[in-house]
């Protein structure tokens, strides 16, 4: 997937947000296709939302959501440990979900032409 350069210049103004820009909801969306391990995480929520997660930034999250029992990680016969979201992450995933999808209504409602 090509972003456009607007569309990357907006992903880096969410990187200022702080915690509205938690990278836990990118993390439960992509393990929520199926288990991975870190890079393929980073790959792919780079893929879905333009979003460059950097490795301290990623691991730090996923040892906080395997400790709110989120995310499980995997046996790995590699260095590679592979992450499973839990039933209660993909709970709590679809939750959030709920929530932006509302907030994004009430956005999209307001700054509409009058």
């Amino acid at each position: 997937m090509v972003l456009s350069r607007a569309v990357v210049d907006m992903h880096s103004k969410f990187d200022e947000l702080g915690r509205f820009a938690d990278p836990s909801v990118l993390i439960l969306t992509s393990l929520a296709d199926g288990d991975k391990h870190g890079y393929a995480i980073m790959t792919d929520v780079a893929d879905f939302s333009g979003v460059g997660l950097e490795p301290g930034t990623l691991y730090g999250a996923l040892a906080r959501l395997e400790r709110q029992g989120w995310v499980e990680p995997l046996a790995s016969e590699t260095r590679r440990r592979p992450y499973r979201i839990t039933a209660t992450g993909r709970t709590v995933l679809q939750q959030q979900l709920a929530s932006m999808r509302e907030i994004a209504r009430v956005g999209h409602r307001r700054i509409a032409p009058a």
